[in-house]
């Protein structure tokens, strides 16, 4: 089963890890969003050396915002951190700036595909599905910023595409503890609606079971 899965890592930006970026501006807790960082790299570590898939995410509009809707330009308004607005990393999450791209700590390497979607969840408007299929890919390891929004959008897409999905707790990060416990309860409800909960050691272990 191994080597029909994949680790997705959601969205581990500078806009929403270091301070200057989107998250920043909107008056997030960087510090908080940053906790993830080592035990994704752990991740990425095994992953790599098991040769899983390994699909990167960043959440992002053209510089023209032509992929953004009226109404997440409204909400980022709201927010203090619009969308497009200059900041010291430059445009708030515009494919292209400083702050779009990902943080030194998780860089893809080559071979490894980079998704810019300009939605939530990482199917939608993207090839994530093609890339997947393409592999015969059935079980995703999620990670990733932030728990409640991105990573739990991505989940429940690739739930309802079938996919046996696997959230890593403590590899998964939010400017709100409250809000992250709850995404993770959210899951195990029904029996495991939305998939599996697990720590990165567990996750760990898996990956390196033999196919």
């Amino acid at each position: 089963m191994i080597q029909s899965s994949a680790l997705i890592v959601i969205d581990m930006q500078r806009d929403f890890l270091n301070v200057g970026g989107y998250a920043a501006t909107a008056g997030l807790d960087v510090s908080a969003l940053r906790k993830p960082i080592p035990f994704i790299a752990d991740l990425l570590k095994v992953a790599r050396s098991r040769e899983l898939l390994v699909v990167h995410t960043r959440e992002g509009h053209r510089p023209d915002l032509s992929d953004c809707s009226p109404n997440k330009l409204a909400r980022s308004r709201n927010a203090g951190a619009e969308i497009g607005n200059t900041g010291p990393l430059g445009k708030l999450l515009i494919r292209g700036e400083y702050g779009h791209d990902i943080v030194d700590e998780l860089k893809p390497v080559f071979g490894e595909p980079v998704i810019d979607k300009p939605g939530y969840g990482a199917f939608h408007q993207t090839d994530l599905a093609q890339i997947l299929d393409s592999r015969d890919i059935k079980r995703l390891y999620i990670c990733g910023v932030t728990t409640e929004v991105c990573v739990h959008s991505t989940l429940r897409e690739a739930i309802d595409r079938g996919y046996d999905c696997v959230l890593v707790a403590d590899a998964c990060g939010s400017a709100n503890a409250g809000l992250h416990d709850a995404a993770m309860k959210m899951v195990a409800v029904e029996g495991g609606i939305f998939g599996r909960v697990c720590d990165t050691k567990t996750v760990i272990a898996e990956m390196k079971e033999r196919a």
